[in-house]
């Protein structure tokens, strides 16, 4: 059986991360870990989270609870999603900094391929910090970048 490690945030809940799951299927017997970076609700893309504006100045959230809070949410709805299409999935929120949030999971659980999915290029905070790239030096498995067309 692969063992996939899926890391993910914004992107979560696109029809690339399907596609994707459903070739690792096909391919052979897999099971996945959805890793949910809780992102400072601050640091989303602005089309990603609304931004409630007050006197005409945006009002975002802050706090590492929201921040948490919306990671959990969004872990929830793309498991339920993922199992719908019968994956064998599970996973958590894990740290704000990716690269934190997948050596804490890597501690413990051992993965064939690590996939990360970003926001198309113009906008990604991931891959303008070189992620998919730091993650293979640092760790040393297998990482497929997917990017998302939204």
């Amino acid at each position: 059986m692969r063992r996939y490690m899926i890391v993910a945030n914004q992107t979560l809940g696109g029809d690339e991360l399907l596609q994707v799951v459903r070739d690792r299927q096909n391919a052979e017997p897999s099971e996945f870990w959805v890793v949910v970076p809780a992102t400072p609700v601050q640091d989303l893309a602005p089309t990603i989270v609304p931004m409630p504006v007050m006197g005409g100045v945006p009002l975002l959230p802050g706090t590492p609870e929201q921040g948490r809070r919306v990671a959990q949410t969004k872990l929830q709805a793309e498991l339920k999603r993922l199992r719908g299409i019968g994956a064998a999935v599970d996973g958590e929120v894990g740290d704000p900094d990716p690269l934190e949030a997948v050596a804490a999971t890597l501690k413990s659980r051992q993965f064939d391929e690590i996939i990360v999915l970003t926001l198309p290029t113009h906008v990604s905070r991931w891959l303008h910090q070189d992620l998919p790239r730091r993650m293979q030096h640092r760790f040393h498995v297998p990482v497929t970048h997917v990017a998302t067309s939204e």
